[in-house]
């Protein structure tokens, strides 16, 4: 699923949040659309946008469009099949490929002596 360091914060980042994991869990069951998903979530449709566009350039879920019964267009999400395996050899392989700001890297370590 990922190649690089960069890949790999990507995906972690879109995964390291409970809103996007309970979406994932939902899409797991089946694809659906953003008014339903939001109601079955109980989060707002703009939050939820939010946390879809994050999974999405993660490319971990798919959107596309279709038409409803009522002729209005409505948004469909599907997950995109993955699978993380995460190994300390696989994470010290992605470190060098990193192109992170050094001062992004170096997170949580300021004020530190």
């Amino acid at each position: 699923m990922w190649t690089t360091g960069d890949e790999l914060l990507r995906l972690l980042g879109a995964l390291g949040n409970p809103h996007r994991l309970r979406i994932v869990a939902a899409l797991r069951a089946e694809r659906t659309y953003v008014s339903k998903l939001a109601r079955e979530l109980r989060i707002s449709r703009a939050l939820l946008q939010v946390h879809l566009r994050k999974l999405e350039a993660a490319g971990l879920v798919e959107a596309s469009f279709e038409v409803g019964e009522d002729g209005k267009t409505l948004r469909f999400y599907e997950l995109t099949p993955f699978s993380v395996v995460l190994t300390p050899e696989t994470i010290a392989a992605a470190v060098p490929t990193l192109t992170t700001p050094e001062s992004v890297q170096r997170d949580g370590e300021e004020g530190r002596t």
